[in-house]
């Protein structure tokens, strides 16, 4: 009588646990640029956030979701990455508006001029979603063509993982070029880092695909990285690298 009085109890309290836990995957991987976000609005300066993440998050979430047609996995995983799209085209326009608006050089850069020296690094916002769009369209054709293939999804999956965990190397190596990590939202990463370990293990626990889980791993290694590089350049400052002016400038990162 007992036990089954504990059932009824556990039953509920359970399907909670497993919606936070839904729910924390799904938005849980936005609440760090929340403050990063919040600190160039308010200083109107984005030179110490690399918008080469926003890059990556945009390029991985894509591949997840096109992943996600050759073999469906669990929709909070699929809604975080087209919550996470979302988020960094947000952050994208911040970025590009506060950069354009600092700006001396008055000669404009688009999408459509297709300069390698400029690539990421457009005067306006239109042309990053034109970027992505196309990115987007090539990846699904391609995705289309290929998805009776057991092997193209498989690889599908481990670029978007792989690509996903290369997260935070745009911003370690900022921060190892700047010899400091001056501009770059500490909690941020304290976040990256304490939602990382959550996402690893919840993909061990819920029997993700293997890629998911390995390079999850890889993430929380990368933001640990980070860490270390707040303490290091806090601790014993350090001059910034010498490296040439070049038309791309330090701005293309």
């Amino acid at each position: 009588m007992e036990t089954e009085g504990l059932e009824w109890l556990l039953v509920p309290v359970q399907q909670l646990v497993s919606w936070g836990a839904a729910g924390a995957m799904v938005f849980g991987g936005v609440v760090p640029y929340v403050p990063q976000y919040r600190d160039i609005r308010r200083t109107q300066n984005a030179e110490g956030f690399s918008t080469y993440v926003c890059l990556v998050l945009l390029v991985a979430n894509i591949l997840r979701i096109l992943f996600w047609f050759g073999r469906r996995f669990e929709s909070p995983l699929l809604w975080q990455s087209i919550i996470m799209i979302i988020t960094m085209l947000l952050m994208l326009k911040l970025c590009t508006e506060v950069r354009v608006s600092n700006e001396l050089n008055i000669k404009r850069r688009s999408f459509a001029d297709f300069d390698l020296n400029y690539f990421w690094h457009w005067s306006k916002f239109t042309d990053y979603v034109q970027c992505v769009l196309t990115f987007t369209g090539v990846t699904g054709y391609i995705t289309y063509l290929c998805l009776d293939s057991s092997l193209f999804v498989e690889t599908l999956g481990f670029l978007a993982v792989f690509t996903e965990a290369m997260l935070g190397v745009p911003q370690l190596y900022r921060n190892y070029r700047n010899r400091s990590t001056e501009g770059m939202s500490v909690k941020m990463v304290l976040m990256w880092t304490s939602g990382d370990t959550f996402k690893t293990v919840y993909f061990i626990l819920n029997q993700a695909p293997f890629q998911f889980s390995i390079c999850g791993l890889l993430q929380v290694f990368v933001d640990i990285a980070i860490l270390l590089q707040v303490y290091l350049y806090s601790s014993y400052p350090q001059k910034p690298m010498s490296h040439p002016v070049h038309p791309a400038s330090a701005k293309a990162l």
